[in-house]
This record gives structure tokens, C-alpha cells and sequence, in this order.
């Protein structure tokens, strides 16, 4: 939620971007052939598929999130035992040595594994089948966060507090440094 408010006051356009504006804010040129609502950029040795969101619609992608996501914890925190719970720290690690080094499709990719690890609920798939659609309809937002060296910083204490609070099953402090985050 607070990336939305930032991305609110650092967003140019008052309704709806254009498809080729996330690709400028990337550092990238559009392809050519690219339609009026879609843009494919090439991020590092991936490509994505940039799909026109306004402002609205990601407030409210955040808003489902944030409340399919609390669910998540509640389910899965209980049930996380030793080996989920080394799994999430490494890819916490791998986060951090990625926004060290700069290199934001790693960082995206342990951001994924860090959070779903916390997600997963063998016993409970269609939250997180939920989750993952709304959070790739929001990547490529999510990568633009990801080249500021702040926001990358800010990701990696966020990481640090949410671990602390998942090592010690504090359910309701996960929640709150989740929404925080």
C-alpha cells in the first residue's frame, strides 16, 4: 500500500498511463508492434508483458491482496514448520544480495518465493492461486519499485522485520509488517 501512495505522487498521468509509459519509467523502449494497451520491454534477460493499470486499479489489486493475503498468513503460520521456514530465510538472503547488487529480476524472483513461503497452505490452494494472479498482474509495477536503491533498501529491512515476526509465529505482527511492507 505504501508503494501505491508513492507511485501516486510519482505517477505523471492523471487517469490512465500508457503502455509505454511503464516501459520509459523502466529504461526501455517498446517493441514494435506493441497495441494500444500492452507494451512488451525487455527487463534484463526477461521479458515482460506490460499491461496498462490506472491508478484505481491498483489500489484496488492491493486492496484484495491485502485481505486474501492476512488470510494466507492465518492459515498457512501455524503450520509452517523447520524446513519452510529455511526456505523463506534463504530466499530473504537472496533478496537482499540481489537489491545489493542491483539486479531486480532476481529480486523480484526471491520477493516471490520470500512472500508465497509465507502463503502456503497445502491444505488451503485457492487463496494462494488467487494471490498469485493478482501479483502478475502487477510485476512489472512491482520491478519498476525495484530500481529505486531506497525502495530496494526499504524491501530488505521490511524482509527483516516480517522473518522476525514469522521465526516467532506472531501471527498478528506478520500481518501488520505485511500491510506495512
Amino acid at each position: 500500500i505504501l508503494w501505491i501512495q508513492h507511485a501516486r505522487s510519482a505517477w505523471p498521468f492523471e487517469r490512465a498511463a500508457p503502455a509505454q509509459a511503464p516501459a520509459a519509467m523502466l529504461g526501455v523502449e517498446p517493441t514494435s508492434g506493441a497495441d494500444a494497451t500492452h507494451t512488451r520491454v525487455q527487463v534484463d534477460a526477461a521479458a515482460a508483458t506490460i499491461t496498462e493499470l490506472r491508478t484505481e486499479d491498483l489500489v484496488e489489486i492491493y486492496a484484495l491482496r491485502q485481505l486474501l493475503e492476512e488470510r494466507a498468513v492465518r492459515l498457512a503460520l501455524p503450520a509452517l514448520d523447520d524446513d519452510a521456514l529455511e526456505l523463506i530465510a534463504l530466499a530473504a538472503r537472496d533478496c537482499a544480495e540481489a537489491a545489493g547488487l542491483g539486479d531486480v529480476a532476481a529480486e523480484l524472483a526471491a520477493n516471490r518465493r520470500f512472500h508465497f513461503g509465507i502463503f502456503e497452505s497445502p491444505d488451503h490452494p485457492h487463496p494462494m492461486r488467487l494471490i498469485q494472479l493478482l501479483w502478475e498482474s502487477t510485476e512489472a509495477y512491482r520491478a519498476m519499485y525495484y530500481n529505486s536503491p531506497e525502495e530496494r533498501a526499504t524491501t530488505v529491512d521490511a524482509h527483516e522485520k516480517i522473518l522476525d515476526a514469522v521465526r516467532r509465529r506472531a501471527t498478528d505482527e506478520v500481518v501488520a509488517e505485511l500491510d506495512a511492507h
